[in-house]
């Protein structure tokens, strides 16, 4: 799986998240306001003032728009109206506006005061011009009520002059049931009030008391659940626990904050969409927020100092109360500037305060929106980021040196709490650089990546060894910094840049890197120009011209140009050069393991299994580095799982003490698939094509998209399967694709179209033995010998049948045994003694190898040729393990004709209506799901409409909708 595959093929394979249009505009996470301000409108003697309050961003604008949307629904002539910056110097304003709005109103609809009425118009400009309030609110009352029912909406009212809301307040008191006033402002703080302004929350516009009844609504942060539902709108897609944690990380929930990270991550294709799931793309940068982003425009609004303090804060604010003194010492300000500052950002919501212990002082302050932090630190520039770093820097390390010198005025420096302690000072000491003790920051960010390896999360080790390499200057350490440069590069995911700097150190070596060093880079730059699949490349470094530029002893070169033309699958070739080089190799503990287990593969794809018996009986010696034990324990683990020898690489991780949980994620995909934990497997499937992190080296290259593309079919997604198979054809350029072909002709089968299964299958087979492939080839053969044996060519079948048996005797492995058995049964005369016997020595094989689909499949066949009909209750428990709905479906049908109770009927009724709700989301018409639930299309027809009546969804747009997001199957309403 590739996340940046063609749009045709990404839907299931992974592509980038196609971010609906118009979704934002829903309000998520809002829904128990809005019904709270609907039982305002309903109840006739509820309030007729509802204020809504909020922080910056807490989206009361799209709530304002909501509450208009409602209150027409209800036949209100709806006044929306909204206040702007400046509004507040102009007296009266706001409610001019709102009279304003009701003549133009009456003046479309031609509704005009009764005869004998005094016009409300006549009497507001004089009432203005005398500043009578009181008069000016018997005139927009009177005119309001001559529109009514109607509802004056004001939003941003704390930009609104101080005498209009007194008007309002008055208009509020006095209003007939028929009048509404809806009015939104910010609200930066909680329950208590506005600690900036000293305002109540409930005059948080500055309304008189006598306003009368008022209900406030104020809008609280999203949750994570809601913060959930955002994007899975937002993309069309179950969203990944790790990308909400990191969206609310980066946001606390603020609406306006997420809408815009999402907002900015989809304009990067940084969140990617495999198999419904929303993922955020590996390393994805935090974006930048634009300059008309609305806190953006809020600090750029707010001038200086605010905009140098803001600036300033977003590197030192985790030091607390000091932050305040070197933000002074590091930007020319003076204190009380500085101070004024933190107290208008902290005003305008941009800031949060942090209370100190007993009632002191604050603690220090922190960015309501770390995205806001990241976006105003991001403008910085090296010159003014490497100042204030290092002025951090120096607080620091003279606190944990215990100098006075240099806090005597001040409180020493110490990190706040709501501070990430790991990486803040050695991020710090990157940025500031060459202005620090150079040597001292070299040990320091050394030891920081060290600590912190292997970073799977990539918080900054690569980052931090960088940053120290920069700093050191004796070309000898220079050259270990480099080295350890590479490693951290390629744990992180960072292939090219591993090659690149691999071959930095290999084109002049020095005497500090030993052979070992030597010989695991030469390695590292094969794997990593095969992890990025450049051929031409792997190709370039398969001939001895390329290695002998180098001035590389042979014990490292060799094996690396062996292991060059293995991956090329030029397996000969390799085993060939292996052969006559062995006395080069052979005699260096460390260096050897890599040859040994490329011999062992090669080996394995013509068929021969004796030399990874050989390798396996003969484990490395414990005093190797760890990481090259774990790198190779990793390497056998995979060809045992390729080989679908499960029981063995249990018992090999077992020897090695080492954990599945450890092993490479490719490698650990395979294992949660043979084990049939398809759930864990689909996860971490997902996950993979999001970090672009499926790549298996041959002769395993496509066993990921083999197997998820076979979970994908048994949980009834056909053409998600064909999707993420054609999304892998040709990636590997010239290499055989028996394992696709495999899973190819099987989607093809499940759709009805078994002469296509039979041609791939056919052209599977030519290529491998073109190529002298025998790995995998008995896959293909008992897939033949199976469909032309339904197809009723038995003499066909019978030649398949024959190669399938050489294999099983020539490979010994258990899984060619197995197949073998299953398909001579199936041509054999079905009901023969002889049928019977091999099923039945087919069904203790494969309990015996512990892999419950396999087993499931097994058992199926079994009791469809005359065996046992109770081995079908087995299998159908087993498919239920692995979440198999179609295999399900199909075995529920096989027990029925058989006669035997199937247990659970609810269950199966809710299993049927996903797998039916699945193909419809699949885009399968009603034929061809007829096909794929071998049913008539009549059948198919009224399934649907019994799954319609049943949930309230009322055509298939609504059930793909519901199935993309992840929600249940029913509708909103039903």
């Amino acid at each position: 799986m590739d996340s940046g595959r063609p749009a045709e093929t990404g839907a299931v394979y992974g592509a980038t998240a196609p971010w609906a249009d118009g979704l934002s505009v829903h309000l998520v996470g809002r829904e128990q306001e809005l019904t709270e301000f609907e039982r305002c409108l309903d109840d006739p003697d509820g309030p007729g003032l509802v204020l809504v309050h909020g922080e910056r961003g807490a989206g009361r604008s799209a709530f304002a728009q909501a509450a208009t949307e409602r209150l027409a629904a209800r036949d209100h002539v709806v006044l929306p109206l909204v206040c702007v910056r400046g509004d507040q110097d102009r007296p009266l304003l706001l409610a001019l506006r709102v009279v304003t709005a009701v003549r133009e109103h009456r003046s479309v609809t031609g509704r005009q005061p009764a005869a004998g009425r005094t016009d409300p118009d006549a009497e507001v400009l004089p009432a203005t011009e005398r500043g009578d309030r009181a008069a000016l609110a018997d005139a927009l009352l009177s005119a309001l009520t001559h529109v009514a029912p109607v509802a004056v909406v004001v939003d941003d009212a704390q930009y609104a002059d101080a005498a209009s809301l007194d008007v309002l307040g008055v208009v509020a008191a006095r209003r007939p049931p028929e009048v509404r006033l809806v009015i939104t402002s910010v609200r930066h703080t909680g329950g208590a009030g506005d600690a900036a302004s000293g305002r109540r929350q409930d005059q948080a516009v500055g309304l008189p008391a006598e306003a009368g009844t008022a209900r406030t609504i104020a809008l609280p942060r999203l949750t994570r659940p809601q913060l959930a539902d955002m994007v899975a709108r937002r993309s069309q897609a179950v969203p990944d626990p790790a990308l909400v944690e990191r969206v609310l990380g980066l946001t606390r929930g603020i609406p306006a904050a997420a809408d815009a990270l999402l907002t900015e991550w989809s304009r990067r294709d940084a969140v990617r969409i495999a198999d419904g799931h929303a993922f955020l793309a590996a390393s994805a940068p935090v974006p930048v927020l634009p300059d008309e982003d609305r806190f953006m425009r809020a600090l750029h609004e707010l001038g200086e100092p605010c905009r140098t303090t803001a600036a300033a804060l977003s590197i030192l604010w985790p030091l607390g109360r000091t932050a305040a003194a070197l933000v002074a010492g590091s930007t020319g300000l003076s204190d009380q500037e500085v101070g004024d500052g933190v107290r208008r950002l902290i005003a305008a919501g941009l800031l949060d305060e942090l209370p100190g212990e007993n009632g002191g002082g604050p603690r220090g302050w922190v960015f309501r929106s770390p995205l806001m932090e990241h976006a105003t630190r991001e403008r910085l520039g090296p010159l003014e980021r490497g100042r204030m770093s290092a002025a951090a820097v120096e607080a620091l390390w003279a606190a944990r040196d215990g100098a006075t010198a240099a806090t005597a005025a001040r409180r020493p420096a110490v990190l706040l709490k709501e501070a990430d302690a790991v990486t803040y000072l050695p991020d710090r000491i990157a940025d500031a650089g060459g202005l620090i003790d150079r040597e001292r920051a070299a040990a320091e960010l050394t030891a920081a990546a060290e600590a912190l390896h292997p970073d799977p999360e990539d918080r900054g080790m690569l980052r931090w060894f960088r940053a120290a390499l920069r700093l050191i200057e004796e070309p000898a350490a220079r050259e270990l910094a480099l080295l350890r440069c590479v490693k951290a590069a390629w744990i992180v995911g960072d292939h090219p840049a591993a090659g690149r700097a691999a071959e930095t150190i290999l084109r002049a070596p020095s005497d500090v890197v030993s052979g070992p060093d030597l010989h695991e880079l030469a390695t590292l730059q094969v794997v990593a120009a095969t992890s990025v699949k450049d051929w031409p490349q792997l190709s370039r470094m398969g001939a001895a011209e390329w290695w002998d530029r180098l001035p590389l002893p042979p014990e490292a070169a060799l094996p690396a140009r062996a292991l060059a033309l293995c991956m090329s699958e030029r397996w000969s070739e390799g085993l060939d050069l292996l052969s006559r080089t062995e006395t080069v190799w052979r005699p260096h503990p460390h260096i050897r393991l890599v040859p040994e287990l490329a011999q062992a593969v090669g080996y394995l794809v013509q068929g021969r299994t004796d030399a990874l018996a050989r390798a396996l009986e003969a484990p490395p010696d414990p005093g190797l580095p760890p990481e090259v034990l774990y790198s190779i324990a990793a390497g056998y683990t995979l060809q045992l799982l390729g080989n679908a020898d499960l029981c063995g690489a249990m018992d090999l991780l077992k020897d090695r003490g080492m954990p599945p949980a450890a092993l490479p994620p490719a490698t650990r995909f395979l294992l949660l698939h043979l084990q049939g934990r398809w759930d864990d497997a689909l996860v971490l499937a997902r996950g993979m094509v999001a970090k672009d992190q499926t790549f298996i080296a041959a002769p395993q290259h496509h066993l990921f998209a083999a197997g998820t593309a076979a979970i994908l079919l048994a949980r009834g997604k056909p053409a998600g399967a064909a999707r993420l198979i054609a999304g892998e054809r040709g990636t590997h350029e010239g290499h055989v694709e028996i394992f696709l072909d495999v899973a190819e002709a099987a989607v093809l089968r499940t759709m009805g179209r078994f002469d296509a299964a039979d041609r791939i299958l056919r052209r599977g087979l030519r290529e491998a033995d073109a190529r002298g492939y025998v790995y995998g080839t008995d896959e293909l053969a008992a897939a033949l010998a199976t469909l032309r044996a339904e197809d009723g060519r038995a003499d066909a079948a019978a030649a398949c049948l024959r190669r399938l048996e050489e294999l099983a005797g020539r490979t010994g492995t258990g899984r060619t045994r197995l197949l073998y058995l299953l398909a001579s049964a199936r041509v054999r005369e079905q009901g023969s003694g002889t049928a019977r016997e091999m099923l039945h020595e087919a069904v203790d094989l494969a309990r015996s190898r512990c892999q419950p689909f396999e087993t499931a499949v097994t058992l199926t066949a079994a009791a469809g040729d005359a065996g046992p009909p109770e081995l079908l209750h087995e299998a159908y428990e087993l498919y239920g393990e692995t979440g198999s709905l179609l295999s399900r479906f199909h075995t529920r049908a096989a027990m029925r004709e058989a006669g035997l109770t199937v247990p659970g009927r609810r269950q199966a009724t809710a299993e049927n209506e996903r797998l039916l709700a699945t193909l419809v989301t699949e885009g399968l018409t009603n034929r061809q799901i007829a096909t794929v639930l071998r049913l008539s299309e009549d059948a198919v027809a009224n399934r649907l409409s019994r799954l319609f009546t049943r949930t309230g969804l009322r055509s298939r747009t609504e059930v793909v909708s519901a199935m993309l997001t992840g929600n249940p199957l029913t509708a909103p309403d039903h």
